[in-house]
């Protein structure tokens, strides 16, 4: 007997702690109403009624809780049977924190809902939205940077010259930019790979995806595969506790850059030519595949054919890799466009370090033009801002230069020949010739448009010698 007594008090107890329950918020929220399992209303307050233009509150009873509060969701608490703890409702201007409830009968079947208007003004829940704006605004600025990280950083109008040579890179890469396709960029060291890299990226059509350079000889070659492939979490001695994301991954959808590509060893090598072929990445001790849509554009100084025929580098991947080529061409061979570089780059020295923007005297820039620039832009670079930290004239000169770079023709020295194997004029003018010509093929790379407009002869004219003379060329 009073276990039953005391099952009743337990009841009693319940059925009043959800009637004050219910009278509580009534009186404290600015808005209740109730809905039955057809989302019809059995019951709402004088005070939320005339929210809604009705003045009789029983005047809504039994109509579709739409009719009277369009925007309603309490027909989908309802249909779904979970709630909708908080949520704003605009009505006429005004917003509303509302909470939706479902109402169950004893088997757990959705029979009704009920719905609370708890504030009329936002005011009280101004701490919550405070910490929740600026905790948007921490993310979308987390975001942001993140992708300025993984934006191309250069145009066209960054490479800068109009000499031939220089028009025709940017004509080829604005191809190539067109073209969703594997690039090679093929150039001595400073020539300007990575910028025209970024370049093709920022006018393709993945312009708005991820660039993500990667240089390949700047990595460890035990990290090189985790590094360009990902790894699962513990693949290594040493590893993540967590999986680390590879180059590619953070690429997909957009562009990879790898630089010194002729640097990767042989072993990777095979991987790299499966995620070109299969467009998949397999993480360092992962079984998983990882599905990707990445455009690489691929870049070294190194000559490629001659690694292949010696074995360094795959013949596959190399043809592969090898379906745009792109020849950057030294800084030498583009003396034209010395000027508009120079410019350039004081221009940069001087915004960079806040310095008097310098100019450059004739007679340095004739100088200029005479050195060998293995280091290509990147060495002219470096001399122009070590005499712009040294000079004391507004100007650049002559001497301001000659301390720094040490002159030297544009050609590599002339055999020497010796003059008593020579038996006649003739011979000696053809060996000159010979050398003459020998050595501007050298400094064109082999090749004879280029070397003939140097030398200024007609093309056909060149052929005709290189071929009486027995010299080989490339073109």
């Amino acid at each position: 007997m009073p276990e039953i007594t005391q099952q009743l008090d337990y009841a009693q107890l319940r059925a009043r702690a959800m009637e004050s329950l219910f009278e509580a918020f009534d009186s404290l929220c600015e808005g209740t109403v109730v809905v039955d399992r057809n989302a019809r209303i059995v019951w709402i307050n004088e005070r939320y009624a005339a929210r809604f233009g009705v003045a009789d509150a029983k005047a809504a009873i039994g109509k579709e809780i739409e009719e009277i509060i369009p925007t309603s969701l309490m027909r989908e608490v309802v249909r779904t049977g979970r709630p909708l703890l908080l949520d704003i409702l605009d009505v006429n201007g005004e917003s509303f924190v509302v909470t939706r409830i479902p109402i169950k009968d004893g088997n757990g079947d959705t029979i009704g809902a009920i719905g609370f208007a708890l504030y009329d003004k936002l005011q009280p829940l101004q701490p919550f939205y405070a910490r929740l704006h600026r905790l948007q605004h921490q993310l979308a600025q987390t975001q942001q940077h993140l992708a300025a990280e993984r934006r191309a950083k250069y145009t066209f109008t960054n490479y800068i010259g109009n000499s031939p040579a220089a028009t025709q890179v940017k004509q080829q890469a604005r191809r190539a930019a067109r073209l969703d396709t594997t690039v090679l960029l093929l150039g001595e060291t400073g020539t300007g790979k990575e910028l025209l890299a970024h370049a093709i990226h920022a006018a393709s059509t993945r312009a708005d995806r991820p660039f993500v350079g990667f240089n390949v000889a700047a990595i460890p070659e035990n990290l090189l595969e985790a590094e360009c492939f990902g790894a699962a979490p513990g693949a290594y001695t040493g590893a993540e506790k967590k999986a680390r994301i590879g180059k590619f991954e953070l690429a997909n959808g957009g562009t990879l850059f790898l630089d010194e590509i002729g640097d990767m060893p042989l072993a990777l090598q095979a991987k790299l030519l499966r995620v070109l072929q299969e467009h998949e990445v397999e993480p360092l001790g992962s079984n998983k595949v990882v599905k990707i849509d990445v455009r690489v554009i691929a870049a070294t100084s190194r000559d490629l054919k001659a690694d292949v025929a010696a074995g360094r580098f795959r013949a596959d991947l190399y043809y592969r890799l090898n379906v745009l080529t792109i020849h950057l061409p030294a800084l030498r061979e583009r003396t034209e466009d010395f000027g508009p570089l120079c410019d350039h780059i004081l221009e940069q020295i001087a915004a960079r370090t806040r310095l008097t923007l310098r100019e450059l005297d004739p007679a340095a820039l004739a100088l200029l033009k005479r050195c060998r620039w293995e280091g290509n832009i990147r060495e002219l670079r470096n001399v122009l801002e070590q005499a712009c930290m040294l000079a004391d004239g507004p100007r650049l000169t002559e001497a301001d230069i000659r301390g720094i770079v040490i002159p030297s023709e544009a050609a590599p020295p002339a055999e020497t020949v010796d003059a008593a194997a020579i038996t006649s004029y003739d011979e000696a003018l053809a060996a000159f010739e010979r050398n003459l010509i020998t050595q501007t093929l050298r400094l064109t790379d082999g090749k004879v448009t280029e070397a003939a407009r140097r030398l200024g002869l007609g093309r056909a004219t060149l052929y005709k010698k290189i071929a009486a003379l027995g010299i080989a060329s490339r073109d």
